[in-house]
């Protein structure tokens, strides 16, 4: 119901009303929910935010879930947020694609097991040749459809957040993305990368549409300038529930390590290669070619298997540092003939920079290192001479 008062301002009286609108009994909540509450809370002005109740579970009912955690086991959890980042060029998005794409499909992926859901990809950049990135791997693969839904339409969150998940729902009402990819955070981000206020609201758009479709969201991104780390402020990194760094090694392999991961294992690495596939022909009759991830193998990927965690980020870091600085030193019995070491404090500096500890005081870091660098001499992965550093 409804009751006019008279206004303050005489100069307004016959152009306005100014009414007060009070609930009716059918707008309450239940009397339930209100026994208990003090009367201070049950004035008209409180009365929306003291119905809200908050579910909790007793110590003695909560139960573990056997369910399984990934989408694709060690590598996509079923929910959160994913940081897949590298330098341009190095692979990383026709990574991602590949093994969403698999997701989709419901294929096993490397000898993981998958569990099959639709898959959202925002592609940002290059979207002609992501096209023919398509038909690539439709023609590799011999397969017509999957439910995988591309969108070439520009979006700037956080201001487009709320529309990605309207225009999801209105145009797929029947589906229920379980990965949604941006690709990339710099062609989708409102403002600085580095600024946290910014970057800070492009993580909870984000967070808006893994909470409207309880799925994943894998945000692909740019590395720093010393390549250690991912572009921007920390928040974005810190928000993360898994993080996957992608890189080229010195045989044009891409290497995916598997950074971090929340309640799970973390320095896994997937080895793969680029191969070129002809799609169709042009109007100037010239051949339309893209490319299709292939497994690959190596010698050092094969060595890598025998360390994780820390250790794995560590010659991560090496191989990084080896290729941007890594030299020939003079003859030396020691080290191998046409090796490319670099001094240990570099190699140091970077891990410092790259490696992430529960404890971020220098020492807590330098003791990570030693760490790490004893396990892989102890695995005959790195050689050492002075301060010189090589990989094996």
């Amino acid at each position: 119901m409804s009751k006019e008062f008279p206004l303050p301002d005489s100069r307004l009286a016959g152009k306005v009303k100014l009414v007060q609108v009070l609930p009716s009994e059918a707008d309450a909540p239940p009397v339930a929910l209100l026994n208990g509450l003090p009367e201070s809370i049950l004035d008209s002005g409180k009365l929306s935010l003291a119905s809200r109740r908050l579910k909790f579970t007793h110590f003695s009912e909560i139960r573990l879930s056997t369910s399984s955690r990934y989408l694709l086991k060690g590598i996509v959890p079923n929910v959160g947020l994913v940081v897949v980042w590298g330098a341009p060029k190095c692979g990383k998005s026709f990574y991602i694609f590949d093994m969403v794409a698999h997701i989709a499909a419901g294929w096993e992926y490397r000898q993981r097991r998958v569990k099959q859901c639709p898959v959202v990809y925002f592609a940002l950049e290059g979207q002609e040749g992501f096209v023919a990135r398509v038909e690539a791997f439709r023609k590799v693969h011999r397969v017509a459809d999957i439910p995988f839904y591309l969108s070439a339409d520009r979006i700037v969150l956080p201001q487009d957040g709320e529309a990605v998940v309207t225009s999801i729902r209105a145009q797929f009402p029947d589906v229920t993305p379980g990965v949604v990819v941006l690709d990339t955070l710099n062609r989708s981000i409102a403002g600085s990368e580095n600024d946290p206020n910014d970057m800070g609201q492009y993580v909870r758009a984000a967070d808006r549409i893994r909470e409207a479709f309880d799925c994943v969201v894998i945000i692909i991104h740019h590395c720093g300038v010393d390549g250690a780390r991912p572009r921007g402020h920390t928040s974005l990194t810190g928000a993360a529930d898994a993080q996957i760094a992608v890189r080229r090694d010195a045989a044009d392999n891409i290497i995916a390590l598997v950074e971090f991961m929340k309640d799970g294992p973390q320095g896994d690495e997937i080895v793969s290669r680029l191969e070129q596939v002809a799609v169709g022909t042009d109007d100037d009759g010239d051949a339309i070619t893209s490319c299709v991830i292939q497994p690959a193998e190596r010698a050092a990927a094969e060595a890598n298997k025998r360390v994780t965690g820390p250790a794995a980020i560590a010659l991560r870091i090496l191989q990084d540092t080896i290729a941007d600085i890594g030299e020939v030193p003079p003859a030396n019995s020691q080290i191998p003939p046409n090796t490319r070491t670099v001094p240990e404090k570099y190699w140091r500096a970077n891990c410092y920079a790259g490696m992430s500890t529960d404890d971020s005081t220098q020492t807590a870091r330098q003791k990570a290192f030693v760490r790490a660098s004893n396990r892989l001499q102890e695995g005959n992965l790195i050689g050492k001479y002075g301060e010189l550093i090589w990989l094996v």
